[in-house]
């Protein structure tokens, strides 16, 4: 029983904090995140919407929230990507400077 429950302790973590913490810190990162969130969300709103039955139309053709998808979708992908690359980028120069002792 004691080893089902080592599983759900929680994870060591370097002095930045957590994991994520690192990539949210990044404004690559965070201008993509913006982007797919203000891109998707209408679309998905309505489609989340139209399958619970809370949109007036059943089958809605929502021309205007898929362009905007559309065009928001590829500058958001390009933005994660660079924030990632740049974030991995910076841990492992962190990680290759020797600490210097005073």
């Amino acid at each position: 029983m004691r080893a089902y429950w080592s599983c759900f302790k929680p994870r060591e973590h370097s002095a930045e904090g957590s994991a994520m913490g690192g990539y949210l810190r990044s404004w690559w990162v965070r201008i993509g995140l913006m982007l797919l969130i203000v891109g998707a969300g209408p679309l998905v709103t309505i489609i989340v919407l139209a399958n619970i039955g809370l949109w007036p139309d059943r089958n809605p053709n929502p021309i205007g929230p898929g362009l905007l998808f559309a065009l928001m979708f590829y500058p958001a992908v390009f933005c994660l990507f660079v924030g990632i690359v740049r974030v991995r980028m910076a841990r492992k120069r962190a990680l290759s400077i020797p600490a210097t002792r005073p």
